[in-house]
């Protein structure tokens, strides 16, 4: 099985998120994913970048504890509000759901969805570290 390793120091909110797994996961590719949760799950799937083989891969994820800060409840009420500004592209109404129910304690963070979406992959072992 190969490793691949995210640098979670150098993750501090959800564009450096994307930035990261750009770097790690699309080496050597000629173009990047966008800033989003389905783009990183098309990448998941395999089929090009690091991924290209579709073999396992162990993903080794640094400083794990730093990048749950950064793509915390801070940084994805950020991102619900963005989505708020922009109620032509996104579901106000469940953009409006989510903030609250992070704003009550509840919900999922950036983060936690993160991890959902790398869960449904069982060619992927994620190692946090």
């Amino acid at each position: 099985m190969r490793t691949i390793t995210i640098d979670g120091d150098a993750i501090d909110g959800i564009a450096s998120f994307y930035a990261e797994i750009n770097r790690v996961l699309m080496a050597g590719e000629g173009w990047t994913i966008g800033q989003n949760l389905d783009a990183l799950n098309d990448l998941l799937h395999g089929g090009f970048g690091a991924l290209a083989s579709n073999e396992p891969v162990r993903l080794v994820w640094r400083d794990f504890e730093k990048s749950r800060t950064a793509l915390g409840m801070e940084a994805t009420k950020a991102w619900h509000r963005a989505k708020l500004e922009r109620p032509t592209l996104y579901n106000a109404e469940t953009a409006r759901d989510a903030l609250a129910a992070l704003e009550r304690g509840e919900g999922r963070t950036y983060f936690d969805i993160v991890l959902e979406i790398i869960a449904e992959h069982d060619t992927i072992e994620l190692v946090p570290a």
